[in-house]
């Protein structure tokens, strides 16, 4: 029902209606605005599978669930024969996987082989590297306190 100023003053509804006001009033002159950051969030088909090489306790763990955070099949993980690696390492089982370079990107690494084996049962292998904590650490952004 469409109410017309007559009808609002005729019913007494002025208070109201000025309460409303007054209350939109209050709301909206103490809003400050805030920048909302939407990360989109992609998924790559294929798999991947990440070995702890670093020897980290927890490392495949908190590089699998960063990785499944921004998009990526990850189907296994572990730990590797080999503990010792400094930097995370992206291995191509299929050269042809569509997420490579996103993956790259992601884990912020230039250190991507390929290795073509007919037994491989995953697209990528992720070894990681000492240097995982900065990987999957968020991104600071630079504030001034001036």
């Amino acid at each position: 029902m469409l109410l017309t100023s007559h009808d609002i003053f005729r019913k007494g509804l002025r208070p109201l209606v000025f309460a409303a006001l007054a209350i939109n009033v209050l709301l909206l002159s103490g809003c400050e605005e805030k920048k909302v950051v939407v990360k989109e969030k992609r998924t790559y088909k294929g798999d991947v599978e990440v070995l702890n090489s670093c020897g980290i306790p927890g490392a495949a763990v908190k590089m699998r669930t960063f990785l499944r955070e921004n998009g990526f099949d990850v189907v296994s993980f572990g730990n590797d024969r080999l503990q010792n690696n400094d930097e995370t390492i992206i291995v191509l089982r299929n050269p042809e996987w569509e997420g490579a370079q996103a993956l790259a990107q992601t884990l912020k690494t230039k250190n991507v082989l390929t290795v073509v084996s007919k037994r491989a049962v995953v697209d990528v292998a992720v070894y990681i590297g000492k240097d995982f904590e900065k990987i999957i650490e968020p991104e600071q952004e630079e504030t001034n306190d001036n």
